[in-house]
C-alpha cells in the first residue's frame, strides 16, 4: 500500500510499504477515507534529523473498518469511524479519568511499528477504546467536515470546555486558525452569549462569525484589551 513517509526536514515521499494488517486481537484493520496534516507535522518538517528508514506520517484520519481483531466488540467490518490522534485502551485509571493521552496502553500513530494516518490503511490497536463510529454513511461530501473530529474540533471543544463556557458568557478566542474557528463553534454550541475572536485574515474572520462569532478583534495587545471593554 502507499503511505507518507519524512525522512527529515522538508524531505516527504510517498512510498509502497507493507500492507497494513491485523496483529493482535484487539487490533481494527481501517481503509483510509480522508486524512488530515496537523500542525504539529510542521515541527518535525522544519527540524526532523535525517533518517534511513523514514517516519510515518498522520495521526488524524476517518475511514471505513475492513477488518477487526477477535476482542473487538464495539466496532465492526463497514462501520464509518473516526480516529483521534493517539489510540487508548479506554479502560485504564488515566482513561478513566478523561485523560486518555496517558493511557498506560496506548501510543502514537506512526511510531512502535504501527501505521501513520496519512496511507492506504492504518492498523488501529485498541480499536475499542480509540475508534468512535459515525452515525452517517460514507458520503464523500461529509468527509472534509467529518475529517475535524479527528483532532481540531475536539481541541476546540476541550479548550471551550476547559475554560467552563456556557450560556451568558463572554468568551474571547485568541486565533482565527483551525482551532480557534473551532473553539467559535463550540462555543456557540455551548450557549456563550458574546463570542470575541482574535484575528487578523479576512477570510478566516468572516468564517468565524458564520460559525458564531459576534466580534472580531484585528488589534494586539493593550489594544485589543481596550476593544474588549468598548
Amino acid at each position: 500500500m502507499r503511505a507518507t513517509l519524512m525522512y527529515g526536514a522538508g524531505d516527504v515521499r510517498v512510498e509502497i510499504v507493507p500492507d497494513a494488517h491485523l496483529i493482535e486481537p484487539t487490533d481494527a484493520l481501517v481503509r483510509v477515507r480522508r486524512a488530515g496534516i496537523c500542525g504539529s507535522d510542521l515541527w518535525p518538517y522544519k527540524s526532523m534529523e535525517p533518517t534511513e528508514s523514514g517516519r510515518r506520517m498522520g495521526h488524524e484520519f476517518i475511514g471505513v473498518v475492513e477488518d477487526v481483531g477477535s476482542e473487538v466488540k464495539t466496532i465492526k467490518a463497514r462501520d464509518l469511524v473516526v480516529s483521534p490522534f493517539l489510540w487508548s485502551d479506554g479502560t485504564c485509571v488515566f482513561c478513566r479519568e478523561g485523560l486518555h493521552s496517558e493511557c498506560l496502553h496506548g501510543g502514537r500513530y506512526g511510531f512502535d511499528e504501527v501505521d501513520g494516518g496519512q496511507g492506504e490503511a492504518v492498523r488501529v490497536p485498541q480499536a475499542d477504546g480509540t475508534l468512535v463510529v459515525l452515525p452517517v454513511g460514507a458520503d464523500e461530501g461529509l468527509m472534509p467536515s467529518l475529517l475535524t473530529l479527528a483532532d481540531v474540533m475536539g481541541t476546540g471543544h476541550h479548550a471551550a470546555v476547559a475554560a467552563k463556557v456556557g450560556p451568558g458568557k463572554t468568551v474571547a478566542v485568541v486565533g482565527d486558525g483551525a482551532v480557534g474557528l473551532c473553539g467559535v463553534i463550540a462555543s456557540k454550541r455551548l450557549g456563550a452569549d458574546r463570542i470575541i475572536l482574535l484575528g487578523s485574515n479576512p477570510e478566516r474572520a468572516t468564517l468565524g462569525q458564520e460559525f458564531g462569532a459576534t466580534d472580531v478583534v484585528r488589534e494586539r495587545g493593550e489594544a485589543a484589551v481596550e476593544r474588549f471593554a468598548s
